[in-house]
């Protein structure tokens, strides 16, 4: 992946913000966080909340093997490491191994079965990625910040997703006498 390795930047006297020079690293993540954190002090109207109607409980199935292959299957091997140092193809090698994979579904049915997601899935690093083909690197805009995550916490989050796809799909384009027994 090109955009991620080092490239070489004009050279610059610093980066503005506000009106501001920022020439120092403290400067400069202070006026990433300012720039990336405006909605925090944003009001939110919480009445929206009166308009949900109340939806009915839906067990939740366990996972299967089957879910996991076929979700792990479809991932690029060209990732970057996240804060676990693991990536789609380590994944891949460690989940051909049937008790390995098995350990990841019982983890993923039970932080559904618990209501609980485990800390280690939500830690993240953050990395800034200069914009490439920019005349000039002076201000935050010309900056990406991107999150990488745990892999196996990714993992658990894309079988869900395709699972909860899945459902909205059924949901639109079958009749509910057409399903028989599912639910």
């Amino acid at each position: 992946m090109n955009w991620v390795k080092k490239h070489k930047l004009p050279a610059i006297k610093a980066i503005w913000h506000n009106g501001q020079l920022y020439t120092n690293l403290e400067n400069l993540w202070e006026a990433l966080h300012q720039s990336f954190n405006l909605v925090q002090n944003c009001q939110v109207n919480l009445d929206i909340l009166d308009e949900l109607s109340t939806k009915s409980i839906t067990i939740w199935s366990s996972f299967s093997v089957k879910e996991f292959r076929s979700t792990i299957a479809k991932c690029n091997n060209l990732s970057t490491l996240g804060p676990d140092k693991l990536s789609w193809k380590h994944l891949k090698a460690v989940v051909k191994d049937d008790m390995c994979l098995n350990n990841l579904v019982n983890i993923a049915n039970m932080c559904i079965n618990l209501g609980h997601w485990l800390s280690h899935f939500k830690m993240s690093s953050s990395i800034i990625i200069p914009k490439p083909n920019k005349a000039s690197y002076d201000s935050l805009k010309i900056f990406c910040p991107i999150v990488l995550l745990n892999m196996i916490g990714k993992l658990i989050e894309e079988v869900i997703s395709k699972r909860l796809q899945f459902q909205v799909i059924l949901k639109n384009f079958i009749h509910p006498c057409q399903l028989g027994g599912l639910k």
